[in-house]
């Protein structure tokens, strides 16, 4: 079973005209990109601040259309650390698009090709809409064969993708996945996920008995000019998880300071009591991903935040000092803890 996900739609009268889009598979980008072209469109509003409506914002304003995007919240990406997210901000006004925070759109009106989106904050015309409030896995056939379903509110699986049912499996967005930090069965929808579940399953359908490991929660996107990306938990993850968080965010360069400033913040988050390293967030010009990257193997192989303050990186001067940030933030949480 790979039933993945479906798009929320916020209950909001003339949300579902034609012209209103989400985007979750590829059909929905081909008719996004089917209306703009026919519509002439030079005007949109992204509902929504997570990764599909930074992604979009970019894809939009490369185009030439004028982008605004409604938020509830204050700042864009709220996993990451304010202070992180505040540079994705002031990145998004930098490109010329509009951010309206606390907003909250009550009608979506449409004339001809035209709509207006009424808000908390006012009336913003637009040519098209595009919905990017989150997803949820869709489990309606799970439950009419009676499947369990986790705590998550996706389908139950173990190790070997088997759901409560012996011979039925399940993969991807509409599962859970076993958190290597939390020690808890989480649904966290990401495509590489679901890549890696589907071979699993079909390992184990065909035969062959094959386990998937788990997941440390290792995500990232572009934005602009931008690397942004995370692994591991928050710190309220972290609380929720019984442990002690304490957290560090330290600002530096993603390459030696001889071959010039490239500004990137890595923060990151362990268990006072243990040592052990529970997650990283890390915004920049450069070199963001590849932080996170590192961090996920040790998130993976459960390292303490002593551990990774003495890394065996690959130093070279345009990829970082011989301290890198890495290292930095890591003896800087130590001395905190």
């Amino acid at each position: 079973m790979a039933t993945g996900t479906r798009a929320l739609l916020p209950d909001i009268p003339g949300i579902k005209k034609p012209g209103v889009f989400v985007l979750k598979n590829l059909e929905d980008a081909l008719q996004i990109k089917s209306y703009l072209r026919e519509n002439n469109c030079r005007r949109a509003i992204i509902i929504g601040a997570g990764f599909i409506a930074m992604e979009m914002s970019e894809a939009l304003h490369m185009l030439g259309i004028k982008t605004t995007i409604f938020h509830r919240g204050a700042l864009p990406a709220n996993r990451w650390d304010p202070e992180l997210s505040g540079v994705m901000l002031e990145e998004l006004h930098n490109q010329g698009v509009e951010f309206v925070t606390n907003a909250e759109t009550s009608v979506v009106e449409k004339q001809g090709n035209a709509f207006k989106a009424i808000t908390n904050h006012g009336t913003w015309d637009a040519d098209m809409i595009i919905v990017a409030i989150g997803v949820k896995p869709d489990v309606e056939l799970a439950k009419s064969m009676d499947l369990k379903i986790g705590s998550s509110g996706a389908i139950a699986v173990n190790s070997f993708q088997q759901t409560s049912k012996e011979f039925v499996y399940a993969a991807g967005d509409c599962c859970e996945s076993f958190h290597r930090v939390t020690g808890h069965w989480v649904n966290i929808p990401l495509g590489d996920i679901a890549n890696k579940q589907g071979r699993i399953a079909g390992f184990n359908i065909g035969g062959k008995k094959m386990k998937f490991e788990g997941i440390v929660g290792a995500q990232s996107f572009r934005l602009f000019g931008l690397e942004c990306a995370a692994t591991g938990i928050n710190e309220k993850e972290a609380q929720n998880a019984g442990f002690d968080p304490v957290s560090n965010l330290v600002w530096g360069s993603a390459q030696a300071k001889t071959m010039g400033q490239k500004k990137i913040g890595l923060k990151l988050i362990a268990d006072k009591l243990s040592g052990k390293l529970l997650g990283a967030q890390a915004v920049g010009e450069a070199g963001a991903v590849s932080r996170i990257n590192a961090l996920s193997v040790a998130l993976w192989a459960g390292l303490t935040i002593d551990d990774t303050g003495y890394l065996d990186l690959a130093y070279s001067p345009p990829y970082g000092g011989a301290w890198d940030i890495i290292h930095n933030t890591a003896q800087a949480l130590r001395r905190k803890m």
